[in-house]
């Protein structure tokens, strides 16, 4: 079923990575059954404004990679018809659903990539779990498949050595400056357009990273790392990045530790959960050798 009324026809078809959700949501169909869906919405990205979503109920029977990979060529030919081109990469985070969409994406010849940078992705789930799935007949009140972040055990790992740089620092920039990264010369990393209704002058926290010789190592390594989030724990800064990995970035004093938390905190209800991490050969040059746009966000609140 397509949802996305957004779209004009184009000649030239918009290109745009995908994120997906496969799983069951807090619905009781009329047999008794949880109600299984497929989720899909395009990345958001400066190339075109427009935002393909699809959905798709799938019968609690049916849960296999065959009734997957059908509704993935419906999906990829119901955005053709909209103006958009099939996805070389497909993002998604549901660890207990991995071998299903991987095999799927395969059969698709589509690049799977298991990660929660899938911001678009969280902001429609969350927009059904809040405005659309508790108007329906059986919805359950409560959270029937677990939250991701309840899934997330793992002990952070210090970052190896050969990409701690020469050294780092806690800064802070505005959102209006991050509102004109598209401009800004960089070697790796990974942006997207920032909410348009946000004040120009909010201050996004982050962390920049100075190597004077491996500035492009880093940044080639932290663009596998797929990073997520910055959060502080106890007085540990740690980087959450692609499925659940942890990476402590740097121990940090106690009263540096509140302060920073504090801002994290204050950055999420107010600014959108922005973050930022940079990479550069100096404090002083004014290219990146990778920059990166986070987001603090939780799938359910």
């Amino acid at each position: 079923m397509n949802i996305n009324n957004r779209t004009k026809p184009s000649l030239e078809l918009k290109i745009s990575d995908w994120e997906l959700d496969f799983y069951s949501r807090p619905i009781i169909e009329s047999n008794g059954k949880k109600r299984w869906e497929l989720i899909i919405c395009s990345t958001s990205s400066y190339k075109t404004e427009d935002i393909f979503l699809w959905n798709k109920n799938c019968p609690a029977s049916e849960v296999n990679s065959l009734w997957l990979t059908k509704a993935l060529n419906e999906a990829i030919n119901d955005a053709k018809k909209e103006g958009w081109a099939k996805p070389s990469i497909v993002r998604f985070w549901r660890s207990s659903m991995k071998s299903i969409i991987k095999k799927s994406l395969e059969a698709a010849n589509i690049e799977a990539l298991v990660s929660r940078r899938t911001y678009g992705l969280f902001d429609r789930i969350k927009f059904l779990e809040k405005e659309i799935y508790p108007k329906e007949k059986g919805y359950v009140r409560g959270v029937l498949a677990p939250t991701f972040s309840s899934t997330i055990e793992s002990s952070p790992q210090p970052l190896p050595e050969a990409v701690r740089g020469d050294a780092l620092t806690i800064s802070e920039i505005s959102i209006g400056e991050l509102k004109s990264a598209e401009n800004w010369p960089m070697e790796f990393g990974d942006i997207f357009p920032i909410q348009k209704d946000l004040d120009d002058n909010d201050l996004v926290p982050g962390l920049r990273l100075f190597s004077k010789d491996r500035s492009l190592a880093l940044s080639a390594w932290f663009s596998c790392l797929e990073p997520i989030k910055l959060v502080i724990n106890k007085n540990q800064l740690i980087l959450e990045a692609s499925e659940n990995d942890k990476w402590l970035v740097t121990d940090l004093p106690e009263k540096e530790a509140k302060i920073l938390n504090t801002k994290f905190l204050n950055n999420k209800k107010n600014s959108f959960g922005y973050q930022f991490i940079s990479i550069q050969s100096t404090p002083y040059i004014e290219k990146f050798a990778g920059f990166w746009i986070l987001r603090d966000i939780e799938l359910i609140s």
